[in-house]
């Protein structure tokens, strides 16, 4: 049985001319919008639905997809709130220290020390690095930077990342 990620999902139309507005959920919008890719369309209660990238842009937070013979709004409006796919075979190989964002969430935080701080529920991009919001039992989201100083090592296998939390980035006082 083909195993399947999640890309992004359609939000809305863009334009009257077969646009979809995206929000990613990738690593590589790059590589997996580029014109000649093929995502899988996922639909309640629809067969998945194959479609070839004809062209990809940024706008604000979305990325802006057309697909080839989807020419007009009318051809893409069904298309709303799907999720695209890609199949988990067409990932491509990483370099050591990247991680796809399927291997990170679900992940338990342990401090140098051995203590569990919680776990990754999800994965921000605000800008020049990632940030992972570790969940916390009674306590707010913890904000870790993915940066080297404070991800000191993750353990896919073992599903276990360690951290070393700098001065100051944990007010419990509140």
């Amino acid at each position: 049985m083909v195993e399947y990620l999640n890309v992004g999902k359609i939000v809305n139309t863009q334009g009257i001319k077969g646009e979809v507005r995206i929000i990613s959920q990738t690593d590589f919008p790059e590589l997996r919008y580029k014109k000649g890719s093929v995502l899988t369309l996922f639909q309640d209660g629809k067969k998945p639905v194959q479609l070839v990238i004809k062209s990809h842009r940024k706008h604000k937070n979305f990325d802006i997809v057309s697909f080839e013979e989807h020419l007009s709004i009318n051809d893409v409006e069904k298309y709303r709130d799907g999720i695209l796919k890609i199949e988990k075979d067409q990932v491509g190989e990483l370099e050591d220290n990247e991680f796809y964002y399927h291997e990170i969430i679900g992940l338990k935080v342990f401090d140098e020390a051995g203590t569990e701080l919680g776990k990754i529920k999800e994965i921000l991009s605000p800008g020049a690095n990632d940030v992972w919001v570790v969940q916390r039992v009674k306590k707010k989201d913890l904000l870790l930077p993915y940066i080297e100083s404070v991800v000191k090592k993750v353990d896919v296998a073992n599903g276990q990342v360690v951290v070393e939390i700098p001065e100051g980035l944990i007010d419990d006082e509140d």
